[in-house]
């Protein structure tokens, strides 16, 4: 076997990914796209990057899709644990602490970036992103991911206090497909997760339903359509 095709089809299944936490007024949205790599190869394309901790609390994972599982199972024990002392579920800061102690403990060899979101009766909707080295950042949006340089501006500009649920929700579908649409890394479908006070909803958006962007949009009214048409119209001069 070529040497170079060996190496790629042995890489690490890494998620170049796009990863996105979003605060509305009563919860989080969190979303996914589906891509997971081997070197430059699609190992899985419909692969699911929100990951259950509790019952009130998931998280996005992003880099190695191993280090991100292991770090996942790890604090979903601890998180059991925890509950079962405590007589009630978790908060989403102590499961995202969990996560950030990890991460930052471990910092040497793991290589992943995480966004934990979650609802809890005391703080209401909270999003926390935990990028690669284990900082803790609490924001009212988080995006991680090979995908989120394409997407700073575009949250600058889109995102707002006081979104209700359906306009959160949007806005995370719709810039997932931005992302898939420049980001080679990006792809498959959209998952989305809404966590509030009433649940946990969780939503799939196949490929072929999301929005087109950019390149991947048929030219319109194109010079070479005027070429390939069968009798092509005169142009007419002034």
């Amino acid at each position: 076997m070529n040497m170079d095709l060996k190496k790629d089809l042995d890489a690490p299944h890494s998620m170049g990914t796009t990863i996105i936490g979003v605060t509305y007024n009563g919860g989080v949205v969190l979303g996914a796209d589906s891509r997971t790599s081997t070197g430059v190869y699609v190992a899985n394309r419909a692969s699911d990057k929100i990951t259950q901790l509790t019952d009130n609390v998931y998280v996005c994972r992003s880099g190695s899709a191993a280090d991100s599982q292991i770090v996942s199972d790890y604090v979903r024990y601890f998180l059991h644990q925890h509950t079962i002392q405590q007589g009630q579920p978790a908060t989403v800061k102590v499961a995202a602490n969990l996560v950030r102690l990890l991460s930052y403990n471990n910092k040497d060899i793991l290589q992943t970036g995480m966004i934990v979101g979650g609802w809890d009766k005391y703080e209401g909707g909270k999003i926390y992103g935990i990028p690669l080295g284990g900082t803790i950042i609490e924001q009212p949006f988080s995006i991680g991911g090979s995908g989120s340089s394409y997407l700073y501006g575009f949250f600058d500009q889109a995102w707002k206090e006081g979104m209700t649920k359906d306009e959160a929700e949007q806005l995370v579908v719709k810039a997932v497909s931005l992302a898939i649409a420049r980001d080679g890394a990006s792809g498959g479908v959209v998952r989305t997760v809404i966590i509030n006070s009433e649940g946990v909803t969780r939503n799939f958006y196949p490929g072929d339903k999301l929005p087109l962007w950019h390149e991947e949009l048929e030219p319109q009214n194109s010079l070479l359509d005027i070429l390939n048409a069968s009798s092509p119209e005169p142009m007419n001069i002034q």
